[in-house]
């Protein structure tokens, strides 16, 4: 593993342009010619990932400066970007959309070349003043290949092929033809995840190996620069020894979670137990906490309630004063109920009393900065936390008596707490904030010291 290693950031001009579809077409071509390939996706995004995993076999993670910070990134990168092998990147919205959150940024950063993802189902020879733009905008970005996508025919390429030779310094690496097989099915919060898609991945292989320059991107990925030229030094990481056990709600309801605060949970000394709100009747032997992340429970809403031994286990343990920490889909789930989309109420685990109600329009969308004002399991009063926010539901008021315990940088205070239960929308990621895992580890243990 190292900073220097092979990489590319797979970018696109817009939101729609095919993307993810030619990023994972890309690793299980490359995959199958025998290349380690290591995934990771730009942005706060927890689905993409999960695509990526599904082909390459291995874990994605997340490269969000905006979230993370530079620092953090970079140590990420160098930390699981293969020496021998390539780094795949996929890129967020358009190349440069996001701000400091951006591929943009992220490619700048981290000196990797931009493979640029044009559609061209409307276009022709205007596509080079695309290209042009793209390459031009910020010379700290190298748009290094053009990916020409839903092309029409082999004179539309030509074309297009022409004019961008002309007017553009990218070459063109490969033209893709329409094909609506290759479409990956969606839904309210994206695409679905990669446990529930059946990709054909011959097909999606079939399409690269023929209409893409295919030895070209090991090369590409290998011309590597770095602006900042920081050159970061990967310290030390202290494995501790499992002291409390960690209950991880997973299953298709609740699935969004970034593997790199699970590593830091671990990290500080909690053995993570997986459980399923869905499937299991009751909770894990012994636990001292739970982690209750995002997801779907709007979808699995009747399956959640009848399932009515793992609600009561769940608000019991919560009663019992022991540590809870729960975001988006996971604080629905601790509330009094859901309603969904069609008015049906189910009945959920309880601890907050009120009920999430599903809308038709999203609700909230955004990078959050969290600012502590008590002392929580997620740190000590003025601490700042960093994450994330999507989401389609919409709770009642809660009520005054519930303490609000963070601030969000729009003014909202958020951050309910019930005895050592915290929960609120905000998908949070640890990479600026690591103490946030030991500190849940400390109440766990503080909490597990208690009830001995």
């Amino acid at each position: 593993m190292g900073s220097n290693a092979p990489a590319l950031i797979i970018a696109g001009t817009h939101s729609g342009c095919g993307k993810t579809t030619v990023t994972l077409a890309l690793m299980a071509a490359l995959s199958d010619r025998g290349l380690t390939v290591q995934p990771f996706k730009s942005g706060p995004d927890f689905i993409d990932p999960t695509l990526h995993r599904l082909v390459t076999g291995k874990v994605s993670r997340n490269l969000d400066v905006r979230m993370c910070g530079a620092a953090y990134v970079e140590r990420l990168f160098s930390s699981h970007a293969p020496l021998e092998g390539i780094s795949i990147i996929e890129g967020a919205m358009g190349l440069f959309d996001g701000g400091n959150g951006s591929a943009a940024r992220l490619a700048a950063l981290l000196g990797i070349p931009v493979i640029l993802v044009v559609d061209v189902r409307s276009a022709a020879e205007s596509v080079a003043a695309v290209v042009r733009g793209f390459e031009t905008l910020d010379p700290r970005v190298r748009v290094a290949g053009v990916l020409l996508n839903r092309v029409a025919s082999q004179r539309h390429r030509d074309m297009i092929t022409e004019a961008v030779t002309q007017y553009c310094q990218a070459e063109i690496i490969g033209a893709i033809p329409r094909d609506d097989s290759i479409s990956l099915p969606s839904r309210h919060l994206g695409l679905h995840m990669g446990a529930e898609v059946a990709l054909n991945r011959k097909r999606f292989v079939e399409l690269v190996e023929d209409n893409l320059y295919l030895e070209l991107l090991p090369e590409i990925a290998a011309n590597r620069f770095c602006e900042s030229g920081t050159g970061f030094v990967e310290p030390e990481v202290q494995q501790n020894r499992p002291c409390v056990r960690l209950g991880v709600a997973r299953d298709e309801a609740f699935c969004f979670y970034y593997q790199d605060n699970l590593d830091m949970l671990a990290e500080a000394g909690a053995e993570i137990v997986f459980f399923s709100p869905l499937h299991d009747t009751t909770l894990p032997e012994d636990l001292d906490g739970l982690y209750l992340g995002g997801g779907y429970p709007e979808l699995y809403g009747q399956q959640l309630s009848r399932n009515s031994t793992m609600r009561e286990a769940v608000r019991k343990f919560s009663r019992a004063g022991k540590a809870v920490y729960a975001e988006c889909g996971g604080f629905m789930y601790l509330c009094r109920g859901i309603i969904d989309p069609d008015g049906n109420t189910f009945p959920m685990a309880g601890v907050y009393p009120v009920i999430a109600t599903m809308e038709k329009r999203l609700r909230r969308l955004g990078y959050r900065e969290v600012i502590l004002q008590d002392e929580t399991l997620l740190g000590c009063p003025g601490s700042l936390c960093y994450g994330h926010e999507f989401h389609y539901s919409e709770i009642e008021e809660m009520p005054p008596e519930i303490k609000r315990v963070y601030t969000l940088d729009d003014g909202r205070s958020e951050g309910y707490l019930v005895g050592n239960t915290l929960a609120g929308y905000v998908h949070l990621h640890w990479g600026r904030t690591p103490q946030a895992a030991g500190n849940f580890v400390d109440l766990m243990q503080k909490c597990q010291t208690q009830n001995t």
